[in-house]
């Protein structure tokens, strides 16, 4: 029986455009009656997976999303004296191999393809092979996909390949959409952008005048990593488990979306986790934020709530964890550090 690890965090940002919709305006989800905010699970994923804090965690294991494999096969193949005609053949045929390439340029694949680093070797290996032997690839060669030695960010959210469906990677982590514990309203922010060199002798108005969506907002967000199935994907490899669960689980308090970062430095750690570990079947608590939070103090508020309703499924439905951690920023409140909350859930 699969294990897992539960995470339920309260982060509070201040006026921010974190995540836009095709307006270019805060997204949001109606709940309780009432509009949130919203922050999509792909913008925390994506934020999450390449942010320094991450990559530095786990450099050399983290795998590149692309369409453009067959763009850098081909620079390596011109560089190394490949002509342009039989460089293009050979790199298309390569980025074949990851989805069907595009009748307009066949460089580029038609969908998104997550490669792991051991995929980005072969594809090297091969084209080092193709400049040295002057020939075009052999149909065997062009087995580069590989089931095993994922990427840990595939192994963690999962890939899939439709041209290749036996190379599909179930993703071990599941990751909600965050949401604001409170109503909101978007407000807008009207600006104006001056032009330096303007005196003001013949035009005293502003370069550009522009608007942009805002909203500050406590977000609840719900993370579910089933631990079985991540060493699954990893090939067992214990040591990079643990260090993928302790990038991952630093970076969910610590790391944002960029959106607007420039404009609203928007920047923050979680206020408040409480972290789950054990066999029972997982579930969400975002249910304890169904009435809207309207309050003076949300964030001592939040928690509170937080933990009524956790205390009261409880109550019902018997232990919903073996054991769990809790790290609060709030005042006067008792609190593990980072470390030692990371260390008590991948235990």
């Amino acid at each position: 029986m699969s294990k897992f690890i539960q995470l339920h965090i309260l982060t509070s940002y201040p006026p921010a455009n974190l995540n836009r919709d095709d307006l270019g305006r805060p997204k949001t989800a109606k709940m309780g009656n009432v509009d949130r905010l919203r922050v999509s699970s792909q913008s925390l994923k994506r934020a999450w997976r390449t942010s320094p804090l991450f990559q530095s965690a786990l450099d050399g294991h983290i795998g590149m999303r692309t369409k453009k494999l067959g763009l850098g096969a081909f620079n390596q193949l011109v560089e190394g004296g490949i002509g342009d005609k039989n460089a293009k053949e050979w790199a298309s045929s390569i980025a074949g191999a990851f989805g069907k390439v595009k009748k307009d340029n066949p460089l580029e694949i038609e969908q998104l393809a997550h490669v792991s680093p051991a995929e980005e070797q072969l594809i090297n290996d091969l084209v080092a092979v193709l400049i040295k032997e002057n020939r075009k690839p052999e149909e065997n060669e062009l087995a580069l996909l590989k089931k095993e030695a994922h990427a840990v960010d595939i192994a963690l959210f999962g890939r899939m390949l439709a041209s290749s469906p036996g190379h599909n990677v179930e993703a071990a982590c599941q990751v909600a959409h965050a949401i604001s514990v409170h109503p909101v309203v978007i407000e807008d922010d009207y600006f104006t952008a001056v032009d330096d060199l303007n005196d003001g002798q013949d035009d005293a108005g502003a370069s550009h005048i522009g608007e942009s969506g805002f909203a500050a907002g406590l977000f609840y967000l719900y993370v579910c990593i089933d631990k079985t199935l991540l060493a699954d994907n990893l090939d067992n490899n214990d040591e990079l488990v643990q260090k993928t669960l302790k990038g991952l689980i630093e970076a969910t308090m610590k790391v944002g979306p960029t959106g607007k970062q420039n404009s609203f430095a928007s920047r923050a750690y979680a206020t408040y986790a409480l972290g789950e570990v054990g066999k029972q079947q997982p579930r969400s608590l975002s249910v304890a934020y169904l009435q809207p939070l309207i309050s003076n103090n949300q964030g001592a508020d939040a928690v509170k709530i937080l933990n009524q309703h956790r205390d009261q499924q409880q109550k019902v439905y018997g232990d919903c964890c073996e054991h769990s951690a809790v790290i609060n920023t709030l005042p006067d409140t008792e609190s593990l550090s980072m470390d030692e909350f990371i260390a008590t859930l991948c235990e």
